[in-house]
């Protein structure tokens, strides 16, 4: 059970266990429906496993951890004064015109990413609305450091560099720690793949078949 670590990426393991492993494997016949072999993983297959983690990670790379914000409801508030929102015969058509005018506002195309993932109806803007109102009036904290949490919106729990005045960023930054677990764990995953593949003999050697 030896480790070599001179030539890591041919094996890891000396040659005495190279020619267990390559022994047991000629003995198994595993009810003779299948013949032993050694053949390396095909390298599309191995792209393909690297492309689909990649793919994963760059497409939600942007949202990780992101909740609203208030400063991203401030553009519905101000919708609700729109010209037509309060003649709307329904809480649908009212927030359809709402969303329609915080999206002319929105500056741009993160903010409307944002609005588009967030989407809210009726009942909870109005919900939430005083709140966000009763922000804009104090000036300790800018809106973009308060979060929505479900009817409430509450000092984000982030803490960031120390302002002028002494009191922290509150801002929630672009990744979370859920994102930075996430990088570890699937790097560990694949180095720990890895290690135990280069484990085993060369795909270059082949089981030792016994003369039957």
């Amino acid at each position: 059970m030896a480790w070599k670590m001179d030539n890591p990426l041919y094996s890891l393991s000396d040659e005495q266990e190279q020619q267990e492993i390559l022994r047991k494997w000629g003995e198994e016949r595993m009810g003779g429906l299948i013949h032993p072999a050694n053949n390396r993983l095909p390298f599309p297959l191995t792209f393909l496993i690297a492309l689909i983690i990649l793919t994963a990670f760059m497409i939600t790379m942007p949202i990780w951890g992101q909740r609203p914000t208030a400063e991203l409801y401030r553009y519905y508030v101000e919708a609700m004064n729109a010209p037509g929102v309060e003649a709307a015969a329904t809480p649908a058509e009212k927030m359809k015109l709402v969303t329609a005018e915080a999206m002319n506002k929105a500056p741009d195309s993160r903010t409307k990413g944002q609005l588009e993932r967030h989407p809210i109806d009726w009942d909870d803007l109005q919900n939430l609305a005083p709140q966000v109102i009763e922000l804009q009036k104090q000036t300790k904290y800018p809106l973009d450091n308060f979060t929505i949490l479900g009817d409430k919106i509450v000092l984000a729990n982030f803490e960031g560099n120390f302002r002028p005045d002494g009191l922290r960023e509150r801002v929630q930054p672009w990744w979370d720690k859920g994102y930075t677990i996430d990088v570890f764990y699937v790097s560990y995953y694949c180095l720990w793949m890895a290690i135990m593949i280069k484990r085993l003999p060369h795909f270059s050697r082949k089981p030792q078949i016994p003369e039957k």
